[in-house]
């Protein structure tokens, strides 16, 4: 399995209702894609000092690589993608993406 995490510092002026969006947009791709799994978000909750203003995150997980890779070429990805970069700081630099196999040990 591959979980894929995301982390962003949204813009200062980009409302909770747009954010909602951007996450409903990125769970609807589960009924395109298959392979697709669980999406969880959520604002940073951590104590520790590291966020690095990256302060929301989501993770998507994948039954495996094929699976993720499908999802990162979708065409609606492509869009809810750039829906998300669009409210971000700085568009990609305020993104940051990780992908973990959890199959290794």
């Amino acid at each position: 399995m591959i979980r894929h995490c995301v982390f962003a510092r949204f813009r200062g002026d980009v409302p909770e209702s747009e954010r909602t969006a951007i996450h409903a947009d990125l769970e609807a791709l589960r009924k395109v894609i298959d392979g697709m799994d669980t999406v969880h978000f959520s604002a940073n909750v951590s104590p520790e000092p590291f966020a690095r203003g990256f302060g929301h995150g989501f993770t998507i997980d994948f039954r495996d690589a094929a699976a993720r890779d499908a999802y990162l070429v979708h065409e609606a990805h492509q869009r809810a993608g750039a829906r998300l970069v669009a409210a971000l700081e700085g568009g990609t630099d305020g993104l940051m993406v990780l992908d973990l196999d959890l199959t290794k040990k």
